[in-house]
């Protein structure tokens, strides 16, 4: 098995659970227990300092909530842009990783040029995503830090198929809802 882990799953336009239709996936962990990612492109219209006012410090008080997944959705992850990414829970890929879950002094994490803030995650059993993958639900992509923190959540999934080219750029012409084209 190669891991996942640093990439984008990409719902195809058949993956129709709506969970995860036209979603983007980071992929966090993934191995021989199963996998796990957070959802990039959900923003749940719920601020950071109203949802998790102490974490205001670390992703600004005015930014929304992502919805990271339908697994705990009570349950709070941090991705952030580290300056010193020795000092992460663990690096994703490049300097992006996971905030540690107990912050007691946010200075001890160093500069944080980007972070934001997820409620819950998408998960998957033992070998679950590689029948997902057989079955050709997903897209897979390695994922670029301005994907994790994109400004225009809304387009991600349509941005993320063109910069594939070739066919994906095409099913990223698909619209919502193909019955009406």
């Amino acid at each position: 098995m190669t891991s996942l882990r640093g990439h984008l799953l990409i719902a195809a336009p058949q993956l129709l659970d709506p969970n995860f239709r036209r979603t983007v996936v980071l992929v966090g962990e993934h191995g021989a227990e199963g996998a796990m990612g957070v959802v990039l492109n959900r923003p749940s219209g719920v601020t950071v300092g109203d949802a998790v006012p102490p974490l205001a410090e670390l992703a600004d008080e005015d930014a929304l909530v992502y919805v990271g997944g339908p697994v705990q959705e009570d349950a709070v992850i941090v991705l952030a842009e580290f300056a010193h990414p020795d000092r992460a829970a663990s690096i994703v890929f490049s300097d992006v990783g996971f905030v540690p879950g107990e912050i007691e002094d946010p200075d001890e994490l160093g500069s944080l040029p980007r972070a934001r803030v997820f409620a819950g995650y998408a998960g998957w059993g033992p070998y679950q995503l590689e029948t997902e993958l057989e079955d050709d639900a997903w897209i897979v992509t390695p994922a670029l830090p301005d994907d994790v923190f994109t400004t225009d959540p809304d387009g991600l999934w349509r941005s993320a198929l063109r910069r594939l080219g070739g066919s994906h750029a095409i099913l990223a012409l698909l619209p919502d809802d193909p019955r009406v084209n």
